[in-house]
């Protein structure tokens, strides 16, 4: 099959596999972000930490893989502009994936919190780094807001390739084929 028509089986897993989670954790990130504090706010906050260490994992995997195979080839032309917000959102939420979860990573480290996957602990917690944690809070915050914006660029984008342009994009990221 034309690769041009059809994405491989790992493309399409990673990609839904990373946005359910990263979704679902930036909703939980708001969530516990107007909460008051208390056990119900530490559980979620364990939880959303959890989801982060293994969007990680996952997001670092599928780094590597977009660097090999490269991003999917456009199934009809666009503007040089299109091409270019095309091109910034897609690096933004392959960056994203990274960064949201090794800034919160720095930022528990810098606040002398443990770091851990459904109660396995990986980082132990210990002395507050102030530095550390402040620019993991500064980059944790307003990376999440920029990840919110280009995922909805990009769930907008679906919309108009199935709905307007009707390429068959959104077909080929569900794992069909475009033609």
């Amino acid at each position: 099959m034309d690769a041009q028509v059809r994405l491989t089986r790992i493309t399409v897993a990673l990609h839904w596999l990373i946005a359910i989670a990263m979704i679902g954790s930036l909703i939980l990130g708001l969530v516990v972000e107007e909460m008051e504090r208390g056990p119900d706010k530490f559980m979620l906050i364990g939880l959303h930490k959890s989801v982060g260490v293994l969007v990680l994992i996952v997001a670092a995997y599928r780094f590597i893989w977009r660097l090999r195979e490269g991003f999917p080839q456009r199934l009809t032309p666009a503007a040089d502009w299109q091409e270019r917000v095309t091109s910034v959102v897609h690096w933004l939420l392959l960056l994203g994936t990274l960064l949201l979860p090794l800034s919160g990573i720095a930022m528990s480290v810098g606040g002398g919190h443990p770091v851990g996957v459904f109660g396995f602990e990986l980082i132990a917690g210990g002395e507050k780094n102030e530095l550390l944690g402040e620019v993991g809070h500064i980059v944790h915050g307003l990376g999440g807001k920029i990840m919110i914006a280009a995922v909805l660029l990009h769930v907008a984008a679906s919309f108009k390739h199935a709905l307007v342009t009707r390429d068959g994009t959104l077909r080929r990221i569900l794992g069909g084929t475009a033609g």
